[in-house]
């Protein structure tokens, strides 16, 4: 699908909020709202635009996000997977190659909260040894 500079700005402004009325976004481009309709539209049928959908302010988000780096004994995957899957903290899990087999993504509303889940991770049986980094500040978030 062909998208000029107009369509590059309407979707940039669409990014900071999706929320905008049509009437808004058409002021802003110096563009009639039915040429802007007519425009969101071609580029949601075209694949352009996917959907919309919902960034949580700093005020919603759980404060303290860190990874944690897992080696893992060797058929334990699976069981430590399972122990992974009832921990609420516990966000995404991807397997790795390396030095490290799971990494898994944390997010928790207290620095307690997040200790007691590396704890609960380190000491699932299978997990031979975890390293485990906090987020500190996001630099670039391309979600």
């Amino acid at each position: 699908m062909q998208t000029d500079e107009t369509d590059a700005a309407l979707m940039a402004l669409l990014a900071e909020n999706a929320r905008l009325p049509v009437a808004t976004l058409a002021r802003r481009l110096g563009l009639a709202r039915t040429t802007v309709q007519a425009r969101i539209d071609r580029l949601e049928a075209g694949g352009a635009i996917a959907g919309y959908t919902l960034r949580r302010g700093a005020q919603a988000r759980p404060p303290l996000h860190a990874t944690a780096l897992l080696s893992v004994e060797p058929r334990a995957g699976a069981a430590v997977l399972a122990r992974l899957k009832t921990l609420s903290q516990v966000k995404r899990v991807h397997t790795a190659s390396g030095r490290f087999d799971m990494i898994v993504e944390l997010a928790a509303d207290s620095t307690a909260a997040l200790d007691e889940t590396l704890d609960r991770i380190g000491e699932a049986k299978g997990v031979r040894s975890s390293e485990s980094l906090i987020h500190l500040s996001t630099k670039l978030d391309r979600a």
